[in-house]
């Protein structure tokens, strides 16, 4: 596991001192953006707080993961159909070709035994 550090940040003017495991470089882009965000509703309306700001972006990021997590999953859900459809669609290639092979033994056997002059060495025409 890698070694917590401590990455400072400048959110709306308030200076803010996080831990974590994540790249420093990760931790300052994931607090620039936060801090765009936040500004940005500061911006269009002048009533809205440096709280009201955070809640609102913290809704805004819990809503864009709930929505990523359930795209994610019908994702996964899909593939587990794809795979499922291709074994399918394998498993049924596999049993037409040992049923092809059998009807064309099955006419060659009826060849050699009804078309006179048919090779019996086993060669077809």
């Amino acid at each position: 596991m890698a070694a917590k550090h401590r990455v400072k940040l400048d959110i709306c003017g308030t200076e803010y001192i996080i831990a974590s495991d994540e790249p420093e470089s990760y931790v300052l882009e994931l607090g620039a953006e936060l801090d765009r965000s936040m500004r940005a509703l500061m911006n269009n309306d002048p009533r809205i707080s440096t709280t009201m700001a955070a809640v609102l972006t913290a809704i805004t990021v819990q809503d864009e993961a709930r929505k990523a997590n359930a795209s994610a999953d019908n994702l996964r859900s899909q593939i587990k159909e794809y795979l499922s459809d291709n074994a399918r669609a394998r498993s049924e290639a596999d049993e037409a070709r040992r049923e092809a092979e059998r009807l064309r033994r099955e006419l060659n056997d009826l060849r050699k035994k009804y078309v006179p002059g048919y090779p019996v060495g086993g060669q077809e025409k």
